[in-house]
């Protein structure tokens, strides 16, 4: 029994040492677009419509949880409502598509406001807490634009 927690042991720690992170873009382009994403939650999170007026392209669309199209006025409603309290952005990606478009995806964890919350509640619906984001960057004028944002719920898979 001790010799099979032992080779338990030691193969979980082979198998983490073995583990490779997600690869880091050395594009500048890709690694400003990334903190752009991330800027995008923070400002949402701070009901920051100033900011998320100056991220969004006029043409902005989004793909919510549902399946649901929404428009940039939209997303500036609900960042002024102050849909998310807090959020984790994390394993965040880039590809370039070409040398005026970048997709980024990033995982994230949010958690809503209580108004919504309880909004949700009221009419028998949950929001997941876990979801991968993918937002479409594209050059405007010599400025980066948030094109457009699908937001796919992430559930446990065991």
């Amino acid at each position: 029994m001790k010799s099979f927690f032992v080779s338990a042991c030691l193969l979980i720690f082979c198998a983490g040492s073995f583990a490779q992170s997600a690869p880091q873009s050395t594009d500048p382009d890709a690694q400003a677009l990334i903190a752009k994403s991330r800027a995008l939650l923070e400002a949402e999170k701070t009901k920051d419509v100033a900011v998320l007026n100056n991220l969004l392209s006029e043409d902005f669309r989004s793909i919510d949880v549902a399946g649901d199209f929404s428009s940039r006025k939209e997303m500036l409603g609900s960042a002024q409502e102050g849909f998310v309290k807090d959020f984790l952005f994390y394993e965040p990606q880039a590809l370039r598509i070409d040398n005026d478009s970048v997709l980024v995806s990033y995982n994230t964890a949010i958690t809503l406001s209580d108004a919504v919350i309880q909004e949700l509640a009221e009419d028998n619906l949950t929001w997941p807490r876990y979801s991968k984001i993918s937002d479409l960057w594209v050059r405007q004028d010599g400025d980066w634009k948030l094109k457009f944002e699908q937001v796919t719920p992430v559930r446990a898979m065991y």
